[in-house]
């Protein structure tokens, strides 16, 4: 399984997204850039998906942004992995039965069931789950801070 940048930057913001969000307050896609450095042209593609799969909802205008559908206990990470549209399949045939000549290889329930095992991880663990770490919590402060020091030098050079 070679899990790419968009299946890792999806499960990111979305961790992001969990952490920041309140009933009232909507994150936007630039706050989500500025916390892990990734491209705002990058996330609205991501979010594009992940909104067509029903895990976010975005709004609009003044105070828009993204907000879950659902609490972050019930997203689980092997569901924004699928939103956009990533594998955990570890076979080399992409489950197909085709790996050695056309015929199944001597290695393929071994990676069909490691890539099952794996899904179902993944389908356990869930976004809310996760957010609840010391550790996350610790490294998302750090963030939060270190990008408010940036806006307010950034204010100070502009005044």
């Amino acid at each position: 399984m070679k899990l790419t940048t968009k299946g890792r930057y999806a499960v990111t913001a979305m961790m992001d997204l969990a952490l920041h969000q309140s009933d009232r307050h909507r994150v936007s896609l630039k706050s989500i850039a500025e916390h892990q450095e990734i491209s705002i042209a990058y996330l609205e593609q991501l979010f594009a998906l992940l909104k067509a799969k029903g895990l976010v909802r975005g709004v609009r205008g003044p105070g828009g942004g993204y907000q879950l559908t659902r609490p972050a206990n019930e997203i689980s990470i092997y569901e924004i992995i699928n939103a956009v549209d990533e594998s955990v399949d570890v076979t080399r045939c992409h489950g197909r039965e085709d790996c050695q000549d056309g015929e199944i290889c001597l290695t393929h329930e071994l990676w069909t069931d490691l890539s099952s095992q794996i899904s179902l991880f993944l389908d356990q663990l869930k976004l809310g789950e996760i957010i609840q770490s010391q550790r996350v919590r610790e490294v998302s402060q750090r963030q939060s801070a270190r990008c408010a020091s940036a806006r307010h030098t950034q204010q100070v050079a502009f005044n």
